[in-house]
């Protein structure tokens, strides 16, 4: 009787996870490659060039790019909207499964944060701007920083209420009868314990906000464009800056790979939880 060694067992599954990167690869690496090329070389296709640095040296030197400024409003919004949405989550979270609220409410909250997801953002972009131009917020860094928050906490929530859920009650029960405050309590006991939560939710609101295109379109201007917005800007009219979009592409790649690869084990943790849950 013919037995199969364990690494025979595995190459079809090894093989789709490798047409599975490729897939997910070659398309990325094509783009920032295209950085390094000229103009020329990119339009009739050449497979072998010689790498150049001037796509770059535009897109980060050149006194008509704004990229820089972009750049720099992308960390902005980022970073200041997914702080809301983390202290936000934690405390909605940490209300639904601690305090007296009927488990019919918290389930049709939680079904809402999943739905909510559903929507496309655009249709919400119209009313946002129509609200901040009213009181003042129109093409705004602040203006863009709410809706971003708002689009991402429904998703922050949801997978804190899974990482809330975990913390065993009785570590609380005993912070009480120790003379433990609420915000000391929250402080000491739950935030170490959904670290992990806390961890993978900033990663994948930070990602969603950099990556977010059709509401800071619709909210900013040259000044407070993001990252997203200045690269749809190398297409012109009459012209579309193939080379710098590539380059400009590539350098807005890395403050998410950093953060996911630095990060990597939370995410996973967080999502398969998520779904067990």
């Amino acid at each position: 009787m013919s037995t199969v060694s364990p690494r025979g067992a595995h190459w079809p599954v090894l093989l789709t996870l490798a047409v599975a990167a490729l897939a997910v690869l070659v398309p990325v690496l094509w783009v920032v490659a295209g950085g390094f090329r000229t103009q020329i070389s990119l339009l009739i296709g050449e497979f072998w060039f010689t790498p150049n640095l001037a796509s770059f040296q535009e897109v980060l030197f050149s006194k008509t790019s704004e990229f820089l400024s972009n750049f720099r409003n992308s960390i902005i919004v980022a970073v200041v909207s997914t702080l809301l949405v983390l202290v936000a989550a934690t405390l909605g979270a940490w209300s639904l499964h601690r305090m007296q609220v009927p488990a019919w409410l918290r389930h049709s909250l939680l079904g809402w944060t999943m739905l909510f997801n559903t929507i496309p953002p655009i249709t919400l972009a119209g009313a946002w701007y129509t609200m901040f131009r009213t009181i003042g917020l129109d093409n705004t860094l602040t203006g863009l920083i709410l809706a971003h928050a708002t689009l991402n906490l429904p998703m922050a929530l949801w997978l804190m209420a899974v990482f809330v859920s975990d913390v065993p009650v009785e570590l609380e029960e005993a912070a009480r009868i120790d003379g433990a405050s609420t915000p000391l309590l929250l402080r000491k006991i739950v935030l170490p314990l959904v670290a992990p939560g806390l961890a993978a939710t900033a990663v994948l609101c930070f990602v969603f906000s950099w990556n977010e295109f059709a509401v800071a379109l619709t909210l900013t201007t040259s000044l407070t464009a993001t990252v997203p917005v200045a690269i749809a800007k190398f297409a012109q009219d009459f012209e579309i800056q193939y080379t710098q979009m590539a380059a400009s592409a590539a350098l807005s790649i890395i403050p998410a790979v950093i953060l996911l690869l630095v990060c990597q084990r939370y995410i996973v943790k967080g999502l398969t939880m998520g779904a067990v849950k």
